[in-house]
């Protein structure tokens, strides 16, 4: 028994961590396409999560009409259907939701985003020293958070000087291989709910930092653009 005692005794403190390695960890690698494919599962979880929701305040909705609760809502306009000059093995499947069906879904990824984007930066600012002014700031994101986000830095970069920003990358990753067989308006449409994540993080990161405005992206596929209005400056 006091063999294994003192044993144990001296492999103790060589198998136990000191605590400069534990201060400063290994860094933990990933796979650069993980974020790929998660923002896939994303985008497919939270449009049926957002079907689900959407699906049950309706019939809340229909139940307060019923009960004479809330009056009924004016009947929809009719719109005369165009003929369809189109071959009929090109409209198969359910046809594609309006940009109104995905605002919910779209508002969902953003809020997202600035949750993942603020602790990002406020892990990226650890270390670093405080910020001169705004374009500072914007200067931080586009080289700091979009090179540890999307291995890669702003192409370009343009302002006003009057709280507008104007950010291009001219082959942003969550869409650059991002296509459809019907047409590239349908590959646009798809795209904007690829970076509206991306432009929550962007907008999570400034408001870490102080900042508050709105990141509107413009798509070109492959290219997108962030307009940044900002009301809120440093400067």
């Amino acid at each position: 028994m006091s063999v294994s005692v003192a044993a144990t005794a001296a492999a103790g403190p060589s198998t136990t961590p000191s605590l400069a390695t534990l201060a400063d960890s290994q860094p933990r690698l990933m796979d650069a396409a993980a974020m790929e494919y998660f923002l896939i599962e994303a985008v497919q979880t939270l449009r049926h999560s957002s079907a689900v929701a959407d699906s049950r305040a309706q019939k809340i909705e229909n139940e307060m009409i019923e009960a004479g609760l809330i009056p009924p809502p004016p009947p929809a306009p009719q719109v005369k259907a165009k003929k369809d000059a189109q071959r009929d093995s090109v409209m198969v499947g359910p046809s594609a939701p309006s940009d109104d069906e995905e605002e919910g879904l779209r508002a969902r990824l953003e809020a997202i985003g600035m949750h993942v984007g603020a602790n990002i930066t406020e892990r990226l600012c650890h270390d670093r020293a405080g910020f001169a002014d705004t374009l500072d700031i914007v200067k931080f994101v586009c080289k700091e958070l979009w090179s540890t986000c999307w291995d890669k830095q702003v192409d370009n970069l343009r302002t006003n000087h009057r709280g507008v920003y104007v950010l291009q990358d001219n082959s942003f990753k969550p869409i650059a291989r991002i296509s459809s067989w019907e047409s590239r308006a349908d590959a646009t449409r798809r795209a904007r709910l690829y970076v509206a994540m991306s432009a929550g993080m962007i907008r999570g990161a400034l408001m870490r930092l102080g900042l508050h405005g709105t990141v509107t992206p413009e798509i070109n596929l492959p290219q997108c653009v962030f307009l940044t209005t900002l009301s809120r400056t440093l400067c």
